[in-house]
C-alpha cells in the first residue's frame, strides 16, 4: 500500500469515527479549529496578535479606518437618526452608543452605554420612534428622543417567549417594508429534529409583539437579513451544518418568501439529502427552496446590508455587503472576510472580496472575525469585529487601495486574576466548588474535555490554565454567553458561578 493510500485510509477512518460520535452526541463533541488553532470551547475570544489596519485590504477607490476599538464582543450595528452608531455587546449585556466623527479624524468622538442589564442583546432596529432590541428569549423596545438619541423611559418586552439558549442563541430583529417585525431564531443544535417549530425559522409580528406567525422554516441559522431595494425581496444569510467535511455543505444566501421551507435538517445546499435526516423525505426535499447563492462551506455568513445611498459608487449601488465570520471546523480555516454580492442582468449573483486580511497565511494567524455590516448616513460601510473588538469604516473617497491605517486594533487583554481566583492566596469557597462539580456532572461537559468520557474518534481538548485567562466572575459571564457552537446551557446565576469555581479549582 502506498503512503498516499495509507494516509487517505486514516483520514477516512477518522472522518467516519467523528461523524458517528456526532450522531450520538448532538450537544457536540467537536474537533475545533477556531481563531488561534485547535481549542476548547472555554477559550476566551481574543485577537491572536495586535492587528493594525494596514493588514486589511479593500477595493480600489476605498479607504479603511478604525472607527472604534476596545469594544468587548462587538456584534450587530444600527445607526440612529442623530448619526450615532449603536453596537450590541451580548456578553456584556449592553448596547453601546458611539458618537459620530465630528472632528474629522476618522474615529468616533466618544461612547456611552445606552442600555444595560439585557439578556444577550444582539439585533436592533428602529420603528416609529422605538428602538427594538432582540435578546436571546425576548424582543424589547424603548422610546428614543430623536434629537439626542437618549432613551425615554424603560424597556418593555413585547415578545417574551422566544425559545432561548442552544447552539444558536443570537436573535436578529428587523422591520420590513410592510411595517411588520421580523425575528430570526436559529436551531438549537448542529442537526436534529426540533421540538419547537419556531426554531430554525423566521417569525413575524406586529410592532407591539402581537400576531405572531411563522414566516419561513428550514433556516438553520439566518443571523443577517435585509430587503433588496430593487425589488423589495427579502434575502437572508444562513449557516450550513457542520461535520460533513471541509467543502460541504455550502453556507447560503436565501430569498425568503412567506411559507417557504429551506431544507434544514433534511437537506443541505441545493436539495442534497442530509445523511442523518434525509432518508424517506424525498417529497419534502423536492419541494424545498434552494439557495440563490452559495458561500464556501463553513464560511459562516452573518450580518448583511444592501447599499442604498446615492453616495455609493454606481458599481456598488444595490450590492449586498456580507460579513463572513469564518470557519471553526475545517482542516484549514476559510472565510474571515467581508464580501460584496452583485446581481447581474441575468439574475446571477457575483461574489467579490470587499475586506480581506483578517486571516493570514497560516491557520493560527487570525486577527479578526467580521460580524455585521451597515451603511452610515455618510454613505460609508461600517463593519463590526467581535474578535478584535472593533468597528471599521470603509469610505468611498477615491483613496488608493493600498492599505492605510488611521488607528490600531489592539489585542484584547486577558482578565487579571482576582483575589478570588486560584492564582491568588484566597481559596475558592469549598461549598461553591462542590456545587459546581455537580453541575459539571449533570451536563455533557466531560464529553468534550475528558478523554475517558468521550466517544470513539473524538479529539478531546483538556481544560488547562484557566486562571490565566479568567476570574471566577469572567468565567461565569462566559458560561452565560458562550461562543457558538457551545450550547448556552439553561443554568441559574448561582449554578454558573459554582461551575466557574469548580473549573478554576480543578483546572487552574
Amino acid at each position: 500500500m502506498t503512503r498516499a493510500i495509507r494516509v487517505a485510509a486514516v483520514i477516512l477512518t477518522v472522518s467516519v469515527a467523528v461523524g458517528s460520535a456526532w450522531a450520538l452526541l448532538l450537544l457536540g463533541r467537536f474537533v475545533v479549529r477556531a481563531p488561534g488553532g485547535p481549542m476548547s470551547f472555554l477559550r476566551r475570544p481574543t485577537a491572536a496578535a495586535p492587528a493594525t489596519a494596514w493588514r486589511l485590504h479593500t477595493p480600489p477607490g476605498t479607504r479603511l479606518t478604525v472607527f472604534a476599538d476596545g469594544l468587548k464582543d462587538a456584534r450587530f450595528l444600527r445607526f440612529l437618526p442623530t448619526g450615532q452608531l449603536l453596537v450590541s455587546t451580548p456578553r456584556e449585556g449592553e448596547v453601546i452608543r458611539l458618537e459620530p466623527d465630528r472632528d474629522g479624524d476618522g474615529r468616533s468622538d466618544g461612547r456611552s452605554v445606552l442600555l444595560s442589564g439585557l439578556d444577550r442583546p444582539h439585533g436592533m432596529d428602529l420603528h416609529e420612534g422605538w428602538l427594538y432590541v432582540a435578546e436571546t428569549g425576548a424582543v424589547g423596545r424603548v422610546r428614543l428622543d430623536p434629537a439626542t438619541g437618549n432613551v425615554v423611559g424603560t424597556i418593555e418586552r413585547v415578545v417574551t417567549d422566544l425559545p432561548p439558549g442552544g447552539n444558536h442563541w443570537t436573535r436578529t430583529v428587523r422591520f420590513g417594508p410592510d411595517g411588520l417585525m421580523y425575528v430570526s431564531v436559529g436551531s438549537s443544535c448542529n442537526v436534529c429534529k426540533e421540538d419547537n417549530p419556531r426554531r430554525a425559522a423566521m417569525l413575524r409580528y406586529r410592532g407591539d409583539g402581537s400576531g405572531e406567525e411563522i414566516f419561513a422554516t428550514g433556516l438553520r441559522n439566518s443571523v443577517g437579513f435585509d430587503w433588496r431595494p430593487e425589488d423589495g425581496q427579502l434575502y437572508a444569510t444562513d449557516n450550513g451544518r457542520d461535520l460533513l467535511g471541509d467543502d460541504f455543505p455550502p453556507c447560503e444566501l436565501n430569498r425568503v418568501v412567506q411559507g417557504g421551507f429551506y431544507g434544514w435538517p433534511i437537506a443541505n445546499g441545493d436539495r442534497v439529502p442530509d445523511p442523518d435526516f434525509g432518508r424517506g423525505q424525498e417529497a419534502r426535499i423536492a419541494a424545498s427552496i434552494p439557495p440563490v447563492h452559495g458561500f464556501r462551506a463553513h464560511n459562516a455568513p452573518l450580518g448583511m446590508v444592501f447599499l442604498r445611498s446615492t453616495k455609493v459608487p454606481p458599481e456598488y449601488r444595490g450590492a449586498a455587503i456580507v460579513a463572513l465570520h469564518g470557519s471553526w471546523n475545517r482542516s484549514r480555516k476559510d472565510g474571515y472576510k467581508v464580501v460584496s454580492l452583485h446581481w447581474e442582468a441575468d439574475g446571477e449573483i457575483q461574489e467579490r472580496d470587499f475586506v480581506t486580511g483578517f486571516l493570514g497565511a497560516t491557520d493560527d494567524d487570525v486577527v479578526g472575525r467580521p460580524v455585521d455590516a451597515t451603511e452610515g448616513p455618510d454613505g460609508a460601510v461600517y463593519l463590526s469585529d467581535d474578535l478584535a473588538g472593533a468597528v471599521y469604516r470603509v469610505s468611498w473617497d477615491g483613496a488608493s487601495a493600498a492599505p492605510q491605517a488611521a488607528g490600531r486594533v489592539e489585542a484584547a487583554e486577558a482578565p487579571a486574576a482576582s483575589a478570588a481566583s486560584p492564582a491568588s492566596s484566597a481559596p475558592l469557597p469549598a461549598a461553591a466548588v462542590e456545587r459546581g462539580e455537580q453541575v459539571y456532572r449533570d451536563h455533557p461537559c466531560a464529553s468534550c474535555h475528558e478523554p475517558q468520557r468521550a466517544g470513539s474518534g473524538v479529539v478531546v481538548r483538556p481544560l488547562v490554565n484557566l486562571s490565566r485567562r479568567y476570574t471566577p466572575e469572567s468565567l461565569a459571564a462566559y458560561l452565560r454567553t458562550p461562543n457558538p457552537p457551545m450550547p448556552a446551557f439553561p443554568l441559574t446565576d448561582d449554578e454558573r458561578e459554582a461551575l466557574a469555581a469548580y473549573l478554576l479549582a480543578r483546572h487552574p
